[in-house]
């Protein structure tokens, strides 16, 4: 296997504000853009041509990434005009591909944090001489995901979408969003409309008579879909929990970036990153959070389970949990911001405005 497609065209619109001027993938996390982690992790696994199904802010891409020749890669990218959905994006990039009828293409989604042996997955495919295949996870609570039962080879029988009733539940094992297609079955996807391979591509195979496999693989699995789960996937790859040859140093508590400042009685702990240009004064404590380029931590500062957008202001005494500042906020001193906070971009909140507790 030496090619890959990438669909990173979502809007992210879950993540907002942190997408208002980053497209989803190109988030930072753990320092550097969550796109990163998935090139590094696909180079590693033998890929070495990979082409970016973009749409959404597409212009971001590559003049960061070039053509891949930094990370040891041949990048290509193809812009959706409108939208065309998973499977639509993957079509929409066949021609970009070299790849011979029968051989192993891999395809993943752009928010999908993953410690998934994509070798084995493709070796799966190539032993089980399957159309398609498919890296599955299993999950304590499957309700919001798209089930899939498989024979007892692996062999997938069906596609359940987020089942309602406890009836319907009739495995704990989820599409986890990595696949392997034979480069033919691509072409047989339809050309210039949405088309998704979830609800689509995939149970229509099935009825054709295709062969879909399963491969359960239950290492380290997170959709980075939501500002907590984003936050909480940049620390693990800092902590080391989550695997990649991409994070820019040691894992361990903390990682601080080239040209950030970090007084020294400041408390960084959990994960927390603190990006290029990032300020974190004296008193300040930071638990499992991400400070973007720029962003600035004033004294005394409490910061937990949090991103603050790039060159944002927290001010002095102020309290945040769960919270997501957008880029250019200014959070005055002595303000508390509980779980699910989202502060909009360049927005202004006066000190002591917002409070869940007496300021006495």
């Amino acid at each position: 296997m030496t090619e890959a497609i990438l669909l990173v065209g979502g809007k992210g619109t879950r993540l907002r504000p942190l997408t208002v001027h980053t497209p989803k993938p190109m988030v930072r996390a753990a320092g550097v853009p969550f796109l990163t982690h998935q090139l590094a992790r696909a180079k590693a696994a033998g890929v070495d041509h990979i082409v970016l199904a973009t749409s959404y802010l597409a212009e971001v891409f590559e003049p960061y990434f070039g053509d891949g020749s930094s990370l040891g890669l041949h990048i290509e990218y193809v812009t959706e005009d409108e939208p065309l959905g998973t499977g639509g994006a993957i079509r929409n990039v066949a021609s970009r591909l070299h790849s011979a009828p029968d051989d192993p293409v891999l395809v993943f989604n752009g928010d999908i944090l993953t410690g998934l042996d994509i070798r084995r997955l493709v070796t799966t495919h190539q032993e089980t001489a399957a159309d398609v295949s498919l890296h599955l996870t299993k999950v304590t609570d499957p309700r919001a995901y798209g089930l899939v039962p498989t024979d007892g080879t692996g062999r997938v029988l069906a596609f359940l979408e987020k089942p309602e009733t406890p009836e319907e539940i009739v495995t704990d094992q989820i599409n986890a969003g990595a696949y392997v297609f034979r480069r033919s079955v691509i072409d047989t996807i339809p050309q210039g409309r949405p088309v998704s391979v979830e609800r689509e591509t995939f149970p229509g195979l099935l009825a054709a008579g295709a062969h879909l496999q399963g491969m359960v693989d239950s290492t380290y699995w997170l959709d980075l879909g939501t500002p907590a789960a984003f936050v909480r996937g940049s620390a693990d790859l800092v902590l080391g929990r989550a695997p990649s040859p991409a994070v820019p140093g040691r894992c361990g508590d903390r990682l601080i970036l080239p040209t950030a400042r970090v007084a020294a009685d400041a408390k960084l702990t959990g994960g927390t990153v603190v990006g290029e240009g990032a300020f974190v004064a004296e008193g300040a404590r930071v638990f499992g959070s991400t400070i973007l380029p720029g962003a600035v931590i004033e004294p005394g500062a409490v910061i937990t389970d949090s991103l603050i957008g790039t060159r944002a202001r927290i001010g002095e005494r102020s309290v945040l949990t769960g919270t997501v500042i957008g880029d250019g906020a200014v959070v005055g001193p002595d303000n508390e911001l509980r779980e699910g906070a989202r502060v909009w971009c360049d927005a202004r909140i006066p000190a002591g405005a917002v409070r869940f507790s007496s300021d006495q």
